[in-house]
């Protein structure tokens, strides 16, 4: 009668996952995550620590199983096609749920507190780790004729997120998600090509 109650720690973390998606980092408490997951206080302490080292932990579940359209792309033929494939995904995975549009890492990346600080940089570590790896797919591109000998790859895989971000954004405030694969036709219209296309 008196038994403490187990639960199953990847459902505990796919439950607090998707109350942090909703609300942001900053907009969880407690209260949230415990009603969420089904513990009590000291429950989810001894498991995951507290609402910082379980955020981290749920980043890395999020870039696990959501964003894994991003390194499938990099493997693409081409730089447009990498383009369109992680413009394409994030527009649906940003309005697949309707409970929580947007992008659990941008809204988390917003932070605004001091006590936030430490997970508003590690999100803009890993955004710029993504970034790099943006970076030097382009550059493959570039030596592959892919793109043209002047593009500038830092530029195009920061104007990749720039458009990727705001897909997220938009999504939040409501756009449906045939307005923001339109929004991702838009960017992929302007996507430079070089001298190996159609050849």
């Amino acid at each position: 009668m008196g038994r403490k109650r187990e639960f199953d720690v990847d459902q505990a973390l796919e439950a607090a996952l998707c109350v942090f998606w909703r609300k942001g980092y900053e907009g969880v408490s407690y209260t949230d995550l415990t009603q969420a997951i089904g513990v009590e206080r000291p429950a989810l302490y001894s498991a995951f620590g507290n609402k910082e080292a379980l955020f981290r932990q749920v980043l890395a579940r999020y870039y696990e199983r959501y964003l894994d359209f991003i390194p499938a792309a990099l493997e693409l033929p081409t730089s447009r096609e990498v383009a369109a494939h992680i413009l394409l995904s994030a527009a649906d995975l940003n309005t697949r749920y309707p409970d929580r549009r947007g992008c659990l890492a941008v809204q988390g990346a917003l932070a605004g507190s001091d006590d936030a600080e430490p997970i508003r940089l590690a999100l803009i570590d890993a955004r710029a780790e993504g970034e790099a790896l943006l970076r030097d797919r382009f550059e493959r591109a570039k030596r592959e004729r892919d793109l043209p000998e002047t593009t500038d790859c830092a530029v195009l895989a920061a104007f990749l997120l720039a458009v990727l971000h705001g897909i997220a954004v938009q999504a939040k405030a409501g756009f449906s998600r045939e307005m923001l694969e339109a929004v991702a036709g838009q960017a992929l219209s302007t996507w430079p090509v070089g001298s190996s296309a159609g050849s």
